[in-house]
């Protein structure tokens, strides 16, 4: 790999390279223990978002700050949601995950729901946090849906825009059409079908009660059979896009990587199910803000290895190294020299 994009250090065990075994392994392990606190965050426009704030919380006002942003459907019951909010309070920091509205335990209040371009809650959490810790150095992290919004929140924010030290995208679907359409393929039409079965029952339910505002009957939601039809159906009509590919358009990040003036980090897998291989090869060359990091295996959101004896998450490892260079003061450069060298992969 040349230019901005590198190698990642992630080895997969042996027999377990496989994508969807990466895939789906974080969901068959046992999962971190987290106690936690939930906060409503109220939002300018009269809607709200749940804030899960992981405890104990540090003591001092100043201690960093650590905010992720969940993928579709997910929530702080999520296997990598626990896992990277447990391993940024081991190391002293000020953890906390943002549910996208109607994700949390709290029903959303207005006829909306979220989408993979939607950063102004983002944007007006982090305002937040600026107010509330405005000594404490701040980190976000998004993973899948969530990363493909912060890589466009810190774009559309420049290099001052926003109260953070840096951003961290994992599993990004920087090109959505391209993502919708290799989830409509062979074997990762079943996650297609999970995600399309959790979309449309929170869809169902607040059609029934007459909340949303979709020319749609329930047998013609029942019979959406792709994440682009619906998109085409619900999220475009009720987020102000003409459509599943004008959505797509605007709301795909990757587009932007060259725009980014904030000190990014992405982890990638290049045989991600969710994606087509290659993906960086079809984007523009990221900006010397941005460090692309590519492992051969993965999956999404997946990157399990073996360590200390057991299965271990290499994204939690490798977030770790980022949150401690980021306290260190040659986290002020973009990306210190001793963090420059590509390693090779197997």
């Amino acid at each position: 790999m040349s230019g901005r994009l590198h190698a990642a250090d992630f080895r997969p065990p042996p027999g377990l390279a496989n994508r969807h075994v990466q895939t789906l392994l974080p969901r068959l392990l046992p999962r971190r223990r987290l106690r936690s606190e939930v906060e409503i965050l109220e939002l300018p426009d009269g809607d709200c978002v749940e804030l899960v704030w992981v405890q104990p919380a540090p003591a001092a006002r100043d201690a960093p700050v650590f905010v992720l942003f969940h993928g579709l459907e997910g929530s702080c019951r999520s296997p990598y949601a626990r896992e990277l909010l447990a391993t940024a309070a081991g190391l002293g920091w000020r953890a906390v995950l943002m549910h996208f509205r109607g994700c949390g335990d709290t029903p959303n209040r207005l006829p909306r729901a979220y989408h993979s371009g939607d950063t102004a809650d983002a944007y007006w959490l982090i305002g937040q946090l600026a107010h509330r810790y405005p000594r404490a150095l701040k980190v976000a992290t998004g993973v899948s849906l969530g990363a493909n919004m912060l890589v466009k929140l810190v774009a559309e924010q420049g290099g001052d825009g926003l109260d953070l030290t840096g951003a961290i995208a994992i599993s990004a679907p920087l090109d959505l059409a391209a993502s919708a359409d290799t989830l409509h393929q062979g074997f990762a039409r079943l996650y297609e079908r999970h995600l399309l079965g959790a979309l449309k029952a929170k869809v169902a339910r607040r059609l029934a009660a007459g909340e949303l505002p979709l020319a749609l009957e329930s047998r013609q939601l029942a019979g959406l059979d792709s994440l682009r039809a619906y998109d085409d159906a619900v999220t475009a009509p009720l987020h102000g896009f003409e459509g599943a590919a004008d959505y797509y358009r605007r709301a795909s990040a990757g587009r932007l990587l060259g725009e980014l003036e904030l000190p990014t980090l992405v982890l990638h897998a290049d045989d991600d199910p969710f994606m087509p291989r290659g993906l960086f090869e079809r984007l523009p060359e990221p900006s010397a803000s941005v460090r692309v990091e590519i492992a051969h295996h993965g999956g999404h959101v997946g990157f399990m290895e073996w360590r200390d004896g057991r299965l271990r998450s290499w994204l939690s490892r490798r977030v770790a190294r980022q949150l401690v260079d980021w306290t260190q003061p040659a986290g002020q450069e973009a990306w210190p020299d001793r963090l420059r060298v590509t390693r090779s992969d197997s």
